[in-house]
């Protein structure tokens, strides 16, 4: 996982921000490398798939949480 996704994750871990009680949805996990990997599953920037990509601007506070909870378990233990 790119180190600025994993700063982003632990972050908002930190404050709380993915808890289902945060009063606010949880900001994009885009760090700005924009590209699907090999076998176009996951973008290599951010680790969303296509449809959790195209769901996001629309997608409700608990739902961009779920999106985060499964980028989270795709980018394993911290290193």
């Amino acid at each position: 996982m790119p180190d600025a996704l994993r700063h982003k994750l632990q972050t908002l871990l930190a404050q709380g921000s993915l808890q289902p009680s945060a009063a606010e949805a949880p900001p994009s996990p885009c760090i700005s490398v924009c590209r699907m990997d090999a076998d176009r599953q996951y973008c290599v920037g951010c680790l969303r798939t296509l449809d959790e990509l195209r769901c996001w601007g629309k997608a409700d506070a608990t739902a961009k949480r779920h999106i985060w909870q499964q980028i989270q378990q795709r980018c394993g233990p911290a290193s």
